[in-house]
């Protein structure tokens, strides 16, 4: 299939050692499949957000997170530029709920919703907070849940397949940011692409000697909710990095410089 790497929502800029700076991304991904018309993995910002960014993702989010609120970087508006009818996205898969992973769902009020059962039962427990923003279902998405799966069978990773979907789209349960984190695993047809959501937040986190960014690693830490498996996910991710870097390509949400290589 072919993957589409697209920024879904700039926000504040960021420095690190030896790199440009530049704004952090909402890094989503757009899937021509052969079979199940297209797919998109995260939302980013959407247009609701844009329009109206205190109503749908709360004052004190956009006071943090600085976005840059243009109409032209949500998926919807991408897609289109890609000269795709948003119409014939028939799913849509997160990581989670956070506001800047699913502001985008209500321009996608067809597609059906993949993501683990704790994190949609967390969102809609909780909400409205600064994490979860009601706004962003109310138009009733068409959710399809699924409880995290048992196993090894995703490179020593338990994985769970898609309804309506097929197998080289997978759920990947990442634990520690929220109640159901989740990566997203996506075959091109020649290799694995991970989608690691929040999973962690900057490449070099992933490194044998890992280095934490100074903002990010801020944002990251107050946003987790288990610290020692946010933790232990990551480990196993530098793990998998390790063993097999060769057959998956493993990436962040918001990491500028990992999305700006793959773009190229």
């Amino acid at each position: 299939m072919k993957i589409h790497h697209l920024n879904c929502g700039s926000v504040r800029p960021i420095d690190a050692p030896g790199l440009p700076t530049a704004p952090a991304v909402n890094h989503c991904l757009l899937a021509e499949t052969d079979h199940d018309g297209l797919v998109l993995v995260e939302t980013g910002l959407g247009l609701d957000d844009v329009r109206d960014p205190a109503a749908t993702l709360g004052g004190d989010w956009v006071a943090m997170a600085r976005p840059r609120l243009a109409e032209a970087e949500t998926a919807v508006r991408q897609i289109a530029g890609l000269g795709f009818d948003p119409a014939d996205v028939r799913h849509v898969v997160v990581t989670h709920l956070d506001v800047d992973h699913c502001g985008g769902l209500p321009d996608f009020p067809a597609a059906r919703v993949h993501l683990l059962t704790a994190e949609l039962d967390a969102a809609l427990a909780e909400a409205p907070s600064f994490r979860y923003r009601p706004a962003h279902w109310a138009h009733g998405p068409k959710w399809e849940t699924y409880d995290a799966p048992a196993g090894d069978d995703w490179f020593g990773f338990a994985s769970a397949p898609l309804t309506g979907l097929a197998a080289d789209i997978r759920l990947v349960p990442l634990g520690g940011h929220t109640a159901g984190h989740a990566g997203v695993a996506v075959h091109d047809g020649t290799r694995w692409l991970l989608h690691c959501g929040d999973a962690y937040y900057y490449h070099r986190e992933l490194a044998a000697d890992p280095e934490p960014h100074p903002v990010l690693d801020v944002v990251q830490t107050r946003s987790e909710l288990h610290h020692d498996l946010r933790l232990g996910t990551q480990a196993r991710l530098r793990e998998l990095v390790r063993r097999h870097g060769d057959e998956v390509t493993v990436f962040s949400a918001h990491d500028p410089w990992e999305l700006a290589e793959l773009q190229a």
